[in-house]
């Protein structure tokens, strides 16, 4: 799988419109694979980025169902809830780690960078972390499942100095690539599901499986 990141060409503005122009010349992924047995709710999922030399933008478009939201905690649990999720290496080697932001609906943040596979991490700081400018359309707490149709996004711009912090960086520039993943899951809710873009070849969920990602080519 490949994904071709192209240069941001305007001003990132943070507001309640969903197709901002912002956005129109990027391209859309969709996460049309899945982890487990196949679910039978299965919310198409779609997500876009961009770039330029200060940042990487992430936008995710979700038409779901059976949407619950109770973390409102940084690195809190949020993979419970109606989440989103990129996982990312910064460059083409996977065995250097990697970054997982996952968000549920009404925009609480997990922010790790993954040392392996097996639970070796380091969090990354609170103060970091609130550099990175986030959007969530869906703002409260959902404690009542909410069972009808839901069109919900999340849109944030990552800084790249921040990721030079913790880890191996090949900024974003023409010709390079990075290794990456996107999932979609909602483990406490009454329709749980696992979605990928990328297929992850493993019989139970499982996300942290760098060996599978796929490509990110910036243009």
């Amino acid at each position: 799988m490949k994904y071709i990141v192209k240069r941001a060409k305007k001003f990132f503005v943070f507001d309640d419109k969903p197709n901002k122009d912002f956005w129109k010349d990027a391209e859309t992924l969709e996460l049309k694979h899945y982890m487990g047995q196949k679910p039978e709710h299965s919310p198409k999922t779609q997500a876009k980025l961009l770039y330029d030399n200060e940042f990487v933008y992430v936008n995710f478009h979700i038409e779901d169902r059976f949407i619950r939201a109770i973390r409102t905690d940084y690195n809190s649990s949020v993979c419970l809830d109606s989440c989103v999720e990129f996982f990312f290496t910064p460059c083409d080697d996977i065995s250097t780690g990697y970054f997982n932001i996952e968000i549920n609906c009404i925009g609480t943040m997990l922010f790790n960078y993954q040392l392996n596979r097996d639970g070796k991490k380091i969090a990354i700081s609170i103060d970091d972390a609130k550099q990175i400018e986030l959007y969530s359309s869906l703002n409260d707490v959902i404690n009542t499942e909410i069972k009808e149709p839901v069109k919900w996004r999340v849109e944030y711009r990552v800084p790249i100095s921040i990721l030079e912090k913790y880890a191996r960086v090949n900024k974003p520039a023409p010709g390079v690539t990075w290794r990456a993943n996107f999932y979609k899951c909602a483990d406490e809710t009454s329709h749980p599901h696992w979605l990928t873009w990328a297929p992850v070849g493993m019989p139970k969920p499982d996300f942290h499986r760098p060996e599978f990602f796929g490509i990110l080519e910036f243009q």
